[in-house]
């Protein structure tokens, strides 16, 4: 029963060493979904055109 509570402490002692090292920009909001998502990267032309080719 010692051993589950000092490994307990030891993980959990990682854990916020862990998070602490992270810095101030770890968001443990979840998933996004809406204005603060992060828009898909445009396709480039090369790409477009290559597909349209193949048609």
């Amino acid at each position: 029963m010692i051993k589950l509570i000092i490994g307990f402490i030891v993980i959990a002692g990682a854990a916020l060493y862990l998070l602490s090292k992270g810095g101030g920009n770890l968001d443990m909001g979840g998933e996004k979904h809406g204005a603060d998502t992060a828009p898909p990267p445009a396709a480039s032309a090369p790409a477009a055109a290559a597909s349209e080719i193949k048609h």
